[in-house]
């Protein structure tokens, strides 16, 4: 999960540490270290790894879950890469600054000979329904949703470059996770990101790196092969991605199957599945906002909450994750297979493990209510978990990029030595467990 608690320059904070400190404390077997951007560009209170001097707090980051869980947790940093994408605009804003005035908009409006003030004037007293239908489809999106980069934009050389440049940025963030002592590294092909792009079934580049899947999972394994140069063969690689993208036209637990076999081929050391959480079907943010893909049915399948269908918000990630295991299996690799999604308590857990659905269970929201529920149940005081709700208060949260915390904790116990966010409304941790 992302918690908004780095700095704007992507530095570790207290707040890191607090934040990844109480999880340790308990002592799962793995810990995910947030989404943490390979690139040294500004990307807000997010992680990042794209340069040598972010090295020594990630390295202090790494001994305090060291010692918090007192040697037991093995610590991984999730590495992604992510593409451009800009806040809706305001209408007008839009139509005089940023629109382009094509000569296939001229057409459109019967306007060949007008100046461009002109034309832009007659697009503003347009009604929106009018409007749509003489902007070709991107440039509505543009207008509606905000400007979003793919990789499919070949006619953007540094689009167009991605499989020459991110190798590189990959393999060198993994160096340095590996120099920062953290335990392992969770490549992130999934969600509404880069490398998720080329694997998509929407990736119809041209240059042998979209179209078929052979042609998809190409560039998504020349990075984890230029991963493993940099770190070497003894050092931890896997990589997180999408069972199914849940969005139409796009992959299936089929593409998924074929993914993880030719992942496991490879030598990657686990594998992780997600689903859904694209932008393809998120819902118009309000002006001024960003598109956030878990506003969709394929974020709803992502991070399904209480208010469901009838299959409900449990585990709708396990036979798809079966399915990609068996894959797996009967070619004859043994790579471990980790499933997530509204897995919540010890007895679902258990199930799958026993069932072979899945050889690990990863855990998200149920963690966020309570960094501990691990340790209580192993300790037979599950009856002590402060089991998660699904209302998806935290969602909501980094929906806005504020600090993500739990309804169930955030105002327990506001006394003064509380950690407390910037608004001094909410503590920034759970409440401590008396062991």
């Amino acid at each position: 999960m992302v918690p908004w608690r780095a700095t704007e320059e992507g530095e570790v904070t207290r707040d890191v540490l607090d934040w990844y400190e109480a999880m340790a404390k308990g002592r799962p077997g793995g810990l995910v270290l947030e989404a943490t951007g390979i690139r040294d560009v500004p990307s807000g209170p997010l992680l990042r790894i794209g340069h040598d001097r972010f090295i020594p707090g990630l390295t202090e980051l790494s001994n305090r879950v060291r010692k918090a869980s007192g040697g037991q947790t093995k610590l991984f940093i999730q590495l992604i890469d992510f593409l451009a994408i800009k806040r809706r605009p305001d209408k007008e804003k839009f139509i005089r600054r940023f629109l382009a005035v094509s000569d296939d908009l001229r057409a459109r409006i019967g306007a060949e000979e007008w100046p461009e003030e002109k034309i832009r004037d007659h697009l503003l007293d347009m009604p929106d329904q009018e409007l749509d239908a003489v902007l070709d489809e991107r440039t509505r999106e543009s207008l509606r949703m905000g400007y979003r980069e793919r990789v499919t934009d070949m006619e953007l050389p540094h689009i167009a470059d991605l499989p020459t440049v991110l190798p590189g940025l990959f393999a060198d963030a993994a160096l340095r996770a590996k120099q920062a002592g953290i335990d392992g590294v969770e490549l992130h092909y999934a969600h509404a990101y880069t490398m998720a792009s080329f694997l998509s079934a929407k990736n119809t580049r041209e240059d042998g790196y979209g179209g078929p899947r052979e042609n998809r999972v190409r560039l998504p394994l020349e990075v984890f092969h230029a991963v493993r140069e940099a770190v070497g063969a003894d050092y931890p690689v896997g990589c997180r991605f999408l069972a199914d993208e849940c969005i139409e036209g796009g992959g299936t637990v089929e593409d998924a199957a074929y993914f993880g076999v030719e992942f496991a081929r490879a030598g990657m050391d686990f594998l992780s599945t997600s689903r859904g959480g694209k932008f393809d079907d998120a819902k118009q943010p309000g002006v001024g906002q960003a598109a956030y893909p878990y506003t969709g049915r394929s974020g709803y399948e992502c991070m399904p909450q209480y208010i469901s269908d009838a299959f409900g918000p449990f585990g709708r990630n396990i036979a798809p994750t079966a399915a990609i295991r068996n894959a797996v299996r009967e070619a004859g690799f043994e790579t471990p297979v980790i499933v997530t999604g509204g897995i919540h308590g010890f007895q679902m857990a258990e199930e799958i493990l026993q069932s072979g659905q899945a050889d690990i269970i990863g855990s998200a929201r149920q963690t966020l209510a309570d960094p501990v529920w691990f340790r209580k149940v192993k300790l037979g005081r599950g009856d002590e978990v402060r089991v998660c709700e699904y209302t998806n208060y935290c969602e909501g949260l980094d929906q806005k990029h504020k600090m993500v915390t739990c309804k169930l904790w955030d105002r327990l116990d506001l006394d003064d030595t509380v950690p407390r966010t910037p608004d001094g409304k909410r503590r920034t941790i759970a409440p401590a467990w008396a062991e």
